[in-house]
């Protein structure tokens, strides 16, 4: 019987083994695929916005000896009697001032023609900008299309529905998200005092105002707020010091049109 040719060692691959790197992949694959559950039960267990509940469902969501927010809850109650709910999907500010504005607006004729004609004339302004026409257009007809449903004064549970569905919904957070990043760029000399990390606001808004999921901040509420026109109340509630909510109006003192409730990285609407 001829004897066996001995085996050729097989070089390395750069960055270990071939098994390294299966496992790597495995593993980011698993990663995915988690997050990826997480985000179906988030959608399962709530609605992009929800009907309106009592404020003191609150209660519920915070264990009896958690004094820090019982105590703050308690003291929302003083200003507020209900909460509207949104996804906690990272897109939840856009989301509940778009609603919590347009429900508004069903009761407010005068507000809604000029929150109407600064919307229409928002378009060209972005284009004017560099923004291209062909990409934002939809989204913006998008907004346009939910501001002429409350012109025609739609019942609520309709406006609501439109803003369940998924595909309007989203296209409005990315037409607000647009105008987010427009009126940081338009005055990016005042915004670029509130950067860290030597980022440019161009950049700063291509990693964290423009893509959709984005957490945002006072920077995001401030500018939506200046593009639109729209005054916004936040109420800070967190296990900071006191047993109080802090607020906060952008711009300040001005007549807040909107009030949402921040939690450490979500937003609700707030109900007087």
């Amino acid at each position: 019987m001829a004897a066996e040719e001995p085996r050729q060692p097989q070089p390395e691959p750069l960055g270990g083994s071939d098994a390294d790197g299966v496992n790597c992949l495995a593993y980011d694959e698993a990663i995915m695929a988690q997050q990826d559950r997480i985000q179906q039960e988030i959608a399962v267990q709530n609605p992009l916005v929800s009907e309106r509940l009592e404020l003191a469902e609150l209660y519920k969501e915070y264990a009896e000896d958690d004094h820090v927010y019982q105590e703050k809850i308690k003291d929302l109650l003083q200003k507020y009697s209900y909460i509207r709910k949104t996804r906690p999907d990272g897109n939840c500010f856009y989301r509940a001032f778009g609603f919590a504005h347009l429900e508004a607006l069903l009761e407010d004729g005068q507000e809604l023609q000029r929150f109407k004609e600064v919307s229409a004339r928002s378009k060209e302004e972005l284009v004017a900008q560099g923004f291209t026409e062909f990409t934002i257009e939809d989204f913006h007809n998008t907004l346009m299309e939910l501001i002429e449903r409350v012109e025609r004064r739609v019942p609520l549970p309709e406006l609501l529905a439109a803003f369940n569905e998924p595909a309007t919904s989203d296209y409005l957070v990315v037409y607000l998200r647009l105008l987010t990043s427009g009126c940081l760029q338009r005055h990016r000399r005042f915004f670029e005092q509130f950067l860290e990390g030597g980022r440019s606001i161009k950049e700063f808004c291509q990693q964290e105002v423009e893509p959709m999921s984005k957490e945002s901040d006072h920077i995001h509420i401030i500018a939506l707020a200046r593009a639109l026109h729209v005054s916004i109340l936040v109420e800070y509630m967190d296990r900071g010091e006191g047993g109080a909510t802090n607020p906060h109006v952008f711009p300040e003192g001005s007549q807040p049109r909107v009030c949402l409730l921040y939690r450490p990285g979500h937003y609700d609407i707030l109900y007087k």
